[in-house]
């Protein structure tokens, strides 16, 4: 039976208003397999080569593990939890070889050929999945906020502008093992759109905002207008910007 829809994505990044692009993001076409992807975005932090240094290590884990991954008997929920605790092992090595205190986030989904999609992530990089416009999942950060909003003590828009928004309890690199949350869709449809992005996109926006952004434009449009509202609204202070867009086009359109 026909699955209704063909895959278009988009890659952006910025290095908006820092000195240095220690963001990175990558989306991977299975080398063997057909319809089968892996989106993957990291964050890193920790100085000037520190934080790169993290996420260079993020995004080759990432590629190494999606070289030997076979979707017809490969579990991806330990495929992807296994990316994560790797590029973490690796980093804490990096660390141990040089001065700095590299860190990343990472987000990551995947896709696979019969359209049964799978998510993992730790720190405060995020994957949201529309339908159409309307927002049916987003991550929930590992942040000091977001167990504030978990807690009740704060709004998600309180949580947006709250001056330690900033502030991880979980990433990659550091003494402790990261936190990883996995997700699980079933079934993706035609008109379903995926976007990880890190926090120098995401903190700039609603989720509704988002949806109707992703929902109207094209996976490069929608990238390209992200980016550059996010620098508007920036006012000349802002983060590193990093985001992937996966979207699921009706067929015949």
């Amino acid at each position: 039976m026909p699955k209704g829809y063909r895959l278009t994505a988009s890659t952006g990044i910025h290095k908006g208003d820092r000195d240095y692009q220690q963001d990175q993001v990558v989306l991977l076409r299975h080398a063997r397999v057909s319809g089968c992807v892996l989106a993957v975005l990291a964050d890193g932090m920790g100085g000037r080569s520190g934080g790169r240094k993290a996420s260079d290590q993020v995004m080759m884990t990432a590629r190494q593990l999606f070289e030997r991954y076979a979707p017809e008997t490969d579990d991806a929920v330990v495929a992807l939890t296994q990316l994560v605790q790797e590029a973490h092992t690796v980093i804490r090595l990096t660390a141990v070889s040089s001065e700095e205190e590299p860190h990343s986030t990472v987000a990551a989904f995947l896709i696979n050929p019969g359209g049964d999609c799978y998510w993992a992530h730790a720190g405060d990089s995020r994957i949201y999945h529309y339908r159409g416009n309307k927002l049916i999942k987003r991550t929930l950060d590992h942040s000091y906020v977001q167990a504030l909003v978990d807690r009740g003590e704060l709004t998600e828009e309180q949580a947006n502008a709250h001056p330690q928004s900033n502030i991880l309890l979980g990433c990659l690199g550091t003494e402790n093992d990261p936190p990883v949350s996995t997700h699980f869709i079933p079934q993706l449809h035609a008109g379903d759109i995926l976007m990880a992005c890190s926090d120098g996109i995401w903190h700039y926006f609603t989720s509704d905002e988002i949806g109707s952004v992703l929902a109207t434009l094209s996976a490069r449009e929608a990238t390209e207008f992200l980016i550059e509202k996010a620098r508007s609204r920036g006012h000349g202070s802002g983060d590193n910007l990093s985001l992937v867009v996966v979207k699921l086009e009706p067929l015949g359109t």
